[in-house]
């Protein structure tokens, strides 16, 4: 056993570490940074040394870190080491070999040992102290692996060595204060040693820059031209166009995403306005914000906030010099001019003939190797649309236009603007559907059945969207899953979490009373019957991967606590699996519920008296669906008058339960329960308790009936027996 006590050393060093390089894809450069503003912090602390802060900056061409506040060497450790007990290490008071081997272990004189108690008898120990290292030899040690430690996508090696980082490494500055820590890496024949020159913006201030001190390091390249820091170089980006586009009475949207990409694309930010034909601007709104965004990294200008109405206006974001801008802006110009072209050749090329006539060309594109083609999908999430729409019992009318929506909801896939720009699938097939003739519902659905796309997006708002959506779902999970294609760790290639969580927070969010386990076991049975696999298997991989999105879901999205989502789904008990799954939002509110009365007090009125009967309960044989006292309870075995008033208050307990289940009122059961409480209390610890457990069987089994009744009323809310008191 060893324990370290750290002596504090204070210091004021500075540390500076710039890595240049080539251009580094944007991504990479927002990775590295994430993963330096994480592992630098965590190894100082590992190797007991402490920071004022640590800065991570980075641009196209380099990456680097400012420490503040370091220590000029770790602090001394003083070690108390636990060696061999003291019956072995000495015989007759002198010391025997394993004493002399633990010594030289150690490093010290056999005079260093001592002798002390421990619960486990007398052993012994040594007091070591360890003089701390400069902490310029440690940084010396850390740096080469903070840089080539780095992950990411695609990691190339050049020159003749085995190194590999994400573009080539060309320059390397390390400052301890103004003082250069000498830092090599090696890569075969070229070998990269650090100085304090580094360089300015590659247009703008060319020459080389040299670097003074470590603390120098963000205002000297701000002189070259060059923003190191990323935030900042935001918010100038932001400014920027926001001023640019109020010079053309307009307004824009700073998406995060594209914000992000541009301000790790440039080092000296400088807004370039540009301009197209309005005559583009017959095309949708989408389809020129995409090109715009996705593809040319140009900040579209709207007419006004809502976002709807475009200019024939852009901004662009250059890495130069914003006395050319004029130039940049001509060359952008030709370059969205010849999209947007694109664009409308694509546009009116799908819009010379009906939505539905792309059906057929589904037929050439495969879902999923086993799974045939798109057009096979189709079917399949036209006949789940179906049996939702048997479940909900809807009128004819939404009928014929859930049925549609399903029908053409991939059609769009194959138009040839959605296979140029992919992002635009959904919304393209809305637009299309209303070219088309089709109603409203049905291409509003087209478009929602996607939602939720991402992480924050909003989910459908129509109930034609949501059930196609649900559809579509459904098949792909069930599919996926009847393949074996199970995730397993972080690994999800298909999103099938993603989808099962859409289908609950859809459900959710638009209180459909879906039975989700009917609907798995009849798609399951057809995926089953069609692809000859095993159906009961499938089902139940299904349910188990369902009830954990739900318990993921109450936690992390509903914030209810860990035992109270355990105490409505069960614990590996099939009657809450099946209701859970039975009735998505009775489970949500019975969750919500129990949180709500955790957190104003009232289950601790109830928690006591119903878990001692739920424990008790377990030692019976009572059904758990069992609710009338009448039928199971004989009355005639009472000895105490607590019995009988228990007995009572069951009755009186019944009609409020069954209440409670026909209108999902639980604050009905669980007066009920608080009512019923004092009359618990007395059967267990009153004046005329009763002994459960008692000798003769007839009795002891009647007694564990009447807690049996109990439980099983509070089990119409949840299994109190999973919850844990005072969390």
């Amino acid at each position: 056993m060893t324990k370290v006590k750290s002596v504090d050393i204070s210091g004021n060093l500075a540390f500076l570490l710039e890595v240049g390089t080539e251009e580094l894809p944007a991504s990479f450069l927002s990775d590295a940074i994430a993963q330096w503003q994480e592992r630098i912090p965590q190894s100082l602390e590992v190797n007991n040394l402490t920071s004022a802060s640590v800065e991570v900056y980075g641009t196209p061409r380099r990456l680097a870190v400012l420490i503040k506040g370091l220590p000029s060497q770790q602090p001394d450790r003083e070690e108390e080491v636990k060696g061999p007990p003291a019956q072995a290490a000495f015989k007759d008071g002198k010391p025997t070999p394993a004493a002399a081997g633990f010594a030289k272990k150690q490093a010290v004189e056999l005079e260093a040992l001592e002798v002390r108690p421990t619960d486990k008898g007398d052993f012994v120990f040594v007091q070591k102290r360890t003089p701390g290292r400069p902490v310029a030899e440690i940084l010396t040690e850390l740096v080469p692996q903070w840089i080539l430690n780095l992950e990411g996508k695609r990691l190339m090696r050049w020159g003749d060595g085995d190194m590999r980082f994400s573009r080539p490494i060309r320059w390397l500055v390390a400052l301890l204060n103004e003082t250069v820590l000498p830092i090599e890496l090696v890569n075969g024949s070229e070998t990269i040693k650090s100085d304090r020159i580094s360089f300015g913006h590659r247009v703008l201030h060319p020459e080389k820059v040299t670097i003074n001190q470590a603390s120098d390091y963000v205002n000297t390249l701000l002189s070259a031209h060059v923003v190191v820091d990323v935030k900042e170089r935001a918010k100038i980006i932001e400014e920027q166009v926001k001023a640019s586009v109020k010079t053309l009475d307009g307004c824009t949207e700073i998406y995060p995403d594209l914000l992000a990409e541009v301000t790790n694309l440039v080092e000296w930010p400088s807004a370039v306005v540009g301009k197209f034909e309005p005559e583009f601007l017959h095309l949708p709104a989408e389809v020129i914000t995409t090109v715009m965004v996705s593809h040319q990294r140009y900040f579209p200008v709207f007419k006004a906030a809502d976002y709807k109405e475009l200019l024939p206006n852009f901004v662009t974001v250059s890495n130069g010099d914003s006395s050319k801008s004029d130039i940049i802006a001509v060359g952008n110009e030709r370059v969205i001019r010849a999209r947007l072209a694109d664009g409308q050749f694509f546009y009116e090329a799908d819009l010379a003939k009906p939505l539905e006539n792309f059906l057929p060309q589904l037929e050439k594109v495969t879902f999923q190797e086993d799974l045939g083609s798109l057009r096979v999908k189709v079917d399949r999430i036209v006949k789940i649309a179906q049996q939702i729409t048997d479940q909900l019992q809807l009128e004819k009318n939404q009928r014929h236009n859930i049925q549609r929506a399903a029908l053409l909801c991939k059609a769009d896939l194959v138009t040839q603007m959605v296979y140029e720009f992919p992002e635009l699938q959904g919304i393209m097939g809305q637009k299309y559907a209303l070219a088309s003739g089709e109603p409203t519902e049905v291409a509003t659905a087209i478009f929602e059945h996607y939602l939720p796309r991402g992480a924050d997006d909003i989910l459908s708002q129509t109930l034609t969207g949501q059930i196609v959506g649900l559809a579509d779902r459904l098949d792909t999970l069930v599919s996926i899953f009847g393949l074996g294609l199970i995730p397993t760790g972080s690994s999800d290639p298909f999103a099938l979490r993603r989808a099962a969580n859409a289908i609950i927070n859809i459900t959710w969010a638009a209180n459909l009373p879906i039975n989700l386990e009917d609907l798995l076991q009849q798609i399951a049975a057809d995926f089953a019957a069609t692809y000859n696999k095993d159906k009961a298997q499938l089902t139940t991989t299904l349910q188990e991967f369902f009830l954990q999105r739900i318990r993921t879901l109450l936690q992390e999205e509903k914030q209810i606590d860990y035992d109270l989502v355990n105490a409505v789904l069960g614990e590996n008990d099939p009657e809450y699996t099946e209701r859970a799954l039975e009735d998505l939002l009775d489970v949500r509110d019975r969750a919500l519920y129990l949180q709500q009365i955790r957190n104003d007090g009232t289950l601790d009125k109830i928690y006591e008296t119903v878990n001692r009967s739920t424990r008790l309960a377990a030692q019976g044989d009572l059904d758990t669906k069992q609710l009338e006292p009448t039928t199971v309870v004989n009355q005639e075995l009472f000895q105490k008058s607590s019995e009988s008033a228990f007995f009572n208050a069951l009755v009186d307990l019944v009609p409020q339960t069954q209440a409670a289940q026909e209108s999902r009122n639980y604050q009905l059961l669980v007066t009920g329960l608080e009512k019923i409480a004092p009359t618990v209390s007395s059967f267990f610890d009153g004046a005329d308790s009763v002994l459960v457990m008692d000798s003769n069987l007839e009795i002891k089994r009647n007694r564990l009936h009447i807690l049996g009744l109990l439980r099983n009323h509070a089990r119409v809310l949840a299994d109190f027996g999973a919850i844990v008191k005072n969390l």
